[in-house]
């Protein structure tokens, strides 16, 4: 059997834009981060050495592994940090002072409007660009509805079990800072 008479396979060639598939990386707030970011692999190794390659390159097809290396692991981390970021805010919900979880949904519900507000205007936008813009700002308004989901939870749980919203610690508690 001749190996040219094999139907080819489309050799598929990685660009930049193919690392936003799927939604972007989440926002993490700062009051919650060291608890979201323990442990969980950060891929700036795999990053550094993509910018490496495409500084020595200058251009992406020479760089195929390093996109489908940081690909992968973004991916994952990704995974990983959403659901962290979930259990935070159920856990923040669960156990802070019913008015500063309510402070909190309200941020976060003003936050959800004004990424609305800026999907809107950027869909307006065209090209790369405003494709750019609308990837962004659907993925970060998306997360953050999750997150709000996710705090409303931890009160209705907080309700549910019957604690009393105004029990006061015997020692203060700093909220966000785990």
């Amino acid at each position: 059997m001749d190996v040219d008479s094999q139907p080819m396979m489309e050799e598929t060639i990685l660009v930049g834009d193919d690392l936003m598939m799927g939604p972007p990386s989440p926002v993490i707030p700062p009051e919650i981060a060291s608890h979201v970011l323990e442990g969980v692999e950060l891929c700036d190794g795999i990053l550094r050495n993509l910018f490496l390659c495409l500084q020595i390159n200058d251009i992406e097809p020479f760089c195929q592994d390093e996109l489908a290396l940081y690909r992968q692991c973004a991916e994952s981390r990704d995974k990983v940090l959403r659901v962290r970021l979930q259990e935070s805010e159920y856990k923040l919900g669960s156990s802070m002072p019913i008015d500063l979880a309510k402070e909190r949904v309200t941020q976060l519900e003003s936050e959800a409007t004004s990424l609305e507000r800026h999907l809107i205007l950027a869909s307006g936008a065209e090209g790369i660009e405003g494709f750019r813009q609308r990837w962004s700002l659907h993925g970060r308004m998306t997360d953050t509805k999750k997150r709000l989901e996710s705090l409303k939870q931890g009160m209705e749980n907080r309700k549910k079990e019957g604690h009393d919203p105004s029990a006061k610690p015997s020692t203060p508690k700093r909220w966000f800072l785990w």
